[in-house]
Parts: structure tokens; sequence; C-alpha cells
């Protein structure tokens, strides 16, 4: 039977996580309000410019922008996007996890022959990678801290400029896309070059727009500003899913903390009656031995 001391110590810790966790919940609830307002802007702003560039590229046979030219596979950079802190569940494993099968069904030899290059964003990502002997570049950890399209276009223009300048053939960003607080989808994008969607609507609508000053300039403009939105989607699309799993993950721990302070309630109240059982046993037999003299 377990010591009434050591259950009662038991039960106060427990007790203190469960109210940590209840509060770590509600702080990840009105943080997920805001990421989740942030996200649900920016997507019909961010499709309506993807079916836009569709709509324009359809109709041409070919540009001349840097942002889509296709080059032989030689060197690789992969954009993960992760979180700062951990206590999200699955949130960041998952994204690891699909970043190292991109590169062990894809990119291997890239890796092996030192062509493959990792941007993190978000400290788990940092961590692993470097811990791991990646090549990583940069450090962007705080990006998260105050969230905004200013952070999310540094990055953009780093990997723009690179790919132009011919660093890297190929970019692809993996993160997990925000469906709801109990929801995130593991995503892998191809960011650069950008492969123009072409589809019959797109060559149909086309006489809808009245194209000032040309078409093949405008499709130039919409490129590297259709890239940055994609990339600041990503990473709002990331930081609400990581609130959402954040606060799952709090919510079950919440009703792990609920089930163990029963069972150890129960523990408690099988020892102190085992105990009192004990001394009345001890009472009644000194009253015999004492009766019995």
């Amino acid at each position: 039977m377990a010591n009434l001391k050591e259950v009662r110590i038991r039960i106060a810790s427990v007790n203190s996580t469960q109210q940590i966790t209840k509060a770590m919940k509600m702080v990840s609830a009105a943080k997920l309000k805001r990421a989740t307002d942030a996200i649900v802007q920016m997507r019909p702003y961010a499709n309506k410019l993807k079916d836009i560039l569709a709509n324009l590229t359809a109709s041409l046979e070919g540009n001349e922008s840097p942002y889509t030219q296709q080059r032989e596979i030689k060197n690789v950079l992969l954009v993960v996007v992760t979180s700062n802190r951990g206590l999200a569940g699955a949130f960041n494993a998952n994204v690891i996890k699909a970043a190292n099968l991109l590169v062990a069904n894809k990119y291997d030899a890239q890796k092996r022959d030192g062509n493959l290059q990792i941007i993190a964003i978000g400290k788990k990502a940092q961590d692993y990678f470097t811990r791991n002997k990646f090549n990583v570049i940069g450090n962007n950890n705080e990006v998260f801290n105050h969230l905004n399209f200013d952070e999310a276009n540094k990055i953009a223009e780093e990997v723009m400029s690179g790919f132009v300048a011919g660093k890297w053939d190929r970019v692809e960003v993996v993160y997990n896309q925000f469906k709801n607080a109990g929801m995130q989808i593991l995503t892998t994008e191809q960011l650069l070059p950008v492969v123009p969607s072409v589809n019959q609507s797109a060559n149909q609508n086309n006489a809808d727009y009245l194209l000032e000053p040309s078409q093949e300039e405008i499709v130039l403009g919409l490129i590297p500003s259709s890239v940055k939105i994609q990339l600041y989607k990503a990473m709002l699309d990331s930081h609400a899913s990581e609130h959402g799993a954040r606060m799952t993950a709090m919510d079950k721990a919440t009703e792990n903390a609920g089930e163990l302070l029963k069972a150890l309630r129960l523990s408690y109240n099988q020892a102190r009656q085992a105990s009192i059982t004990n001394e009345i046993l001890e009472i009644v037999s000194g009253a015999n031995a004492l009766a019995a003299q």
C-alpha cells in the first residue's frame, strides 16, 4: 500500500501541473484567435493573386522571368518552418520528419554531394538540422516574435536573389498548413522556380482583364510578389497551426492530469483506510492484551 505522505506529494504535484496546463491552454487559445484571423485574412488575397497569375500566364508561350527558369537540379534549398517552442504535441516532429523524407526521396544525391542547404524558420528546426550536420543558413529564430510581412520579405528576398544568382536550382518549403485547431496538414510546396498553373478556365477568362502596360510586364511583376506572399502565407499557416497544436496538446494534458488525480485520490483513500484499520487493530490488540493480564 502506498505511503500517505508520498501520495499527498504526488497529488499536489499533479494538481499543480494541471493548473499550469489549463493556463497554457488558455494562452494558446488567445494566441490562436489572433493567428487564425491573420491567416484567414491572407488566404483570399494569396489565392486571388495565384489565380490572376495563372490566368495571365495561361496564354503566354513563355516569359523571361528569372524566377521561372528551369535548370538541372544540382543545388537545392529547403525552407523548413517549425516553432521556437515545444509542448505542441507532434507539431515540430512531423515537419522535421517530412523534411527528412523529402531529402531521402528526392534530394539524397544533392545531400551526399554537399549541395543541399536549409533555411530553418523556428528554433526547433534550427537546432535539429544544426545538430545533425546539415548545412543550415543563417538564424531566423526571432521571426515569430513579431511575425509580419517585412520579416517574411527579408527571407524571401534572400531566397529569390540566391535562386537568380544560380546558388540554388530549386527551392521547396515544408510547413504545417492550418485547417483547424485540432488538425494541421503537412505541406511541401515548390517555391522556386515558379511553375505557372495552366487551366482551361484561365484561358477562357483572359478577356475579362484590361492589361496595361502589357501582359508580359504584369506577369514579370507579379511573380516575385507571388513568391513573397506564398512564403508569408506558409509562415502564417505554421504560426496558427502551432497554437492550435499546443492548445490541443495542453487540453489533452489537462484531461490526463485529471484522470491521474482520480487514480491518486483513490490510492490515497485506500492507503488512509488501511492506516486507520491498522491503528484500530493496534488499539484492539492492546486492549485485549491488558484485559488478559
